[in-house]
């Protein structure tokens, strides 16, 4: 029987690993990771300095990992860099008409405008593609010094013998799926530095582990995810109508579940449409992937996607519990920004906005502290300069959307009306989240069983041939990045009770329970994953941990 070699013992018989050193090292090369090394290195070109800073990007490329049907609000980029514009940043289609329908079964009823809270209209915003957009920051960053690193994910985090964050570790490549090394084995790099900022977006894996090492969420409600489908379109050109941007609540979701869609008319006669149902749902049968295919069948819906094309489809988890669960934002030796630390705003829908205006808190803090002769010590002007800003004044006024809606569709937008039209979000109240996600599944005794139309393969599809537009790859022999605590607790206790709800929660068919002898049995199809990261908020055991795999694999977004 072959013994898999730890990773420990894997640096003893072919470390030491390389080391380079950098003043800041950022994790994630998305718009929060980005405008950081934008701002750092604008600073010091400002005030004559030298500083070095480098990326790491666990995608094929910048913008690979990036997904969103986005509607940014251009008031960061417009501080990070005034003249956009003139730079040849791809926001070029501003909104032109907001719709907000409330859905039924077979009818819609849009919402007067003159209704709709100021964080449902988009005047002065641009529908883009972030892949895009972030693929723009990347050539901004690297015209100014900073060196980019993409395909090499950040897997390990290293600490001094004082517990501070002194940079990260990329991963070992070259291993089998048992975690041998093969003749192609590289030992990962070591990149250390004086300050290491963490940008992997929603739900990072390195993240979660400075959350629970530091206890940043001591003091936090606990943190609220939805997970975000999307698929982009071309349509027929008559349908279409650049700058539209349409959002829906309802149907097909019931009352008490948490979600809507997003509908954004690009240029060049393609629309972005997207999913997002909110993690805490109760019932184990729903599958967030049936409801947005079902979504598109409605027939105020529907009419937009008969005779296109669909180009390309993905999946991401958001962070949306907003002020109220945001953790402690900095360690010794590091920060989170964007994402990775939950600065979205979802009663916006947006989030791009808030992850280059942390981006650049956290490089003024850092750039500061650089220049005052600091090192490896928490920069606390980062969040006192947040809590003075106007994205905290932003996040404070939508601190109870997120609990609201979790009370259901009719209260919830009632108070969110409330709040946000009649009050503009000076409300002397906060509502609490009190649950964690993974705790809201009821067990499957307990719920009606939600049956699903087929697909009709017209304007609703399988999971499969949705992966295959993703264009989703990982080198089949790899050790599986997804992995389990406890291989028996899927079938005691998962299929069991919930039965079997990552098969159901999972928008790529990564798990599967297949009947082998009478006995069920949990198969892990790693090669068809999105890097979503549901499964490991949403498994009532908490026994699924992702980690980031080999080299360049996962979706390919570029473009979308």
């Amino acid at each position: 029987m072959t013994l898999i070699m730890t990773n420990q013992q894997i640096l003893e018989k072919f470390g030491p690993r390389e080391s380079m050193d950098y003043d800041v090292v950022i994790v994630g090369g998305g718009p929060a990771g980005l405008s950081a090394a934008i701002r750092l290195k604008q600073l010091a070109q400002s005030q004559g300095k030298e500083i070095s800073v480098c990326v790491l990007e666990k995608g094929s490329e910048v913008g690979a990992h990036i997904l969103s049907g986005a509607v940014m609000d251009p008031v960061a980029i417009n501080e990070l860099i005034p003249d956009w514009k003139e730079k040849g940043a791809p926001l070029s289609t501003e909104v032109s008409e907001d719709r907000f329908l409330f859905l039924t079964p077979d009818k819609s009823y849009q919402t007067p405008n003159w209704l709709l809270p100021k964080c449902f209209q988009n005047h002065g915003n641009y529908v883009i593609s972030l892949s895009n957009f972030t693929r723009w920051l990347a050539t901004q960053a690297e015209e100014l010094g900073v060196e980019i690193f993409a395909g090499f994910p950040a897997a390990e985090i290293l600490y001094t013998e004082q517990g501070e964050v002194c940079g990260v570790a990329t991963g070992n490549m070259g291993l089998s799926k048992e975690g041998e090394p093969l003749d192609t084995f590289q030992i990962g790099m070591e990149l250390r530095s004086k300050y290491t900022l963490f940008a992997e977006g929603s739900r990072g894996s390195l993240g979660k582990e400075l959350i629970a090492k530091y206890k940043l969420d001591n003091e936090s409600d606990p943190q609220s995810y939805g997970i975000g489908l999307k698929e982009v379109w071309e349509i027929d050109p008559a349908k279409h109508r650049e700058g539209l941007v349409i959002h829906t609540a309802g149907w097909p979701l019931q009352n008490d579940t948490y979600g809507g869609s997003f509908l954004y008319h690009l240029n060049k006669t393609q629309v972005a449409v997207g999913f997002v149902v909110g993690l805490s749902y109760s019932n184990p049968t729903l599958s967030p992937f049936e409801e947005f295919q079902r979504y598109k069948t409605h027939p105020s819906i529907r009419h937009f996607f008969e005779g296109g094309k669909r180009i390309a489809y993905g999946a991401r988890a958001i962070t949306a519990g907003g002020l109220n669960s945001l953790p402690k934002t900095v360690f010794p030796g590091g920060a989170l920004i964007g994402c990775d630390a939950g600065f979205l705003n979802a009663s916006r829908i947006k989030g791009s906005h808030a992850a280059i205006k942390t981006g650049m808190l956290a490089a003024e803090a850092a750039f500061d502290a650089l220049n005052a002769g600091r090192q490896l010590d928490e920069l606390s002007a980062y969040p006192q300069s947040f809590n003075e800003s106007w994205l905290h004044k932003e996040l404070k006024a939508a601190r109870n959307f997120k609990p609201w809606m979790s009370k259901g569709l009719l209260l919830g937008s009632l108070m969110v009306g409330i709040e946000q039209k009649l009050l503009g979000g000076n409300i002397p109240w906060t509502i609490h989240n009190k649950k964690a996600d993974h705790t809201c599944l009821k067990e499957l005794k307990d719920c009606q069983p939600i049956v699903y139309p087929k697909p009709d393969g017209v304007v609703s599809f399988d999971r499969l041939s949705s992966v295959f537009i993703s264009n989703t790859n990982h080198e089949e022999n790899q050790p599986s990045h997804l992995t389990l605590k406890d291989s028996s607790v899927p079938v005691s206790i998962n299929f069991a009770k919930y039965g079997g709800p990552e098969q159901r929660y999972c928008p790529a068919g990564v798990y599967e329970y297949i009947n082998s002898d009478g006995q069920e049995k949990l198969q892990i199809n790693a090669q068809n994953c999105l890097h979503c990261k549901t499964c490991d908020i949403k498994d009532p055991t908490q026994n699924i941990v992702w980690k980031t795999p080999e080299g360049s694999g996962g979706p390919n977004y570029s473009g979308t």
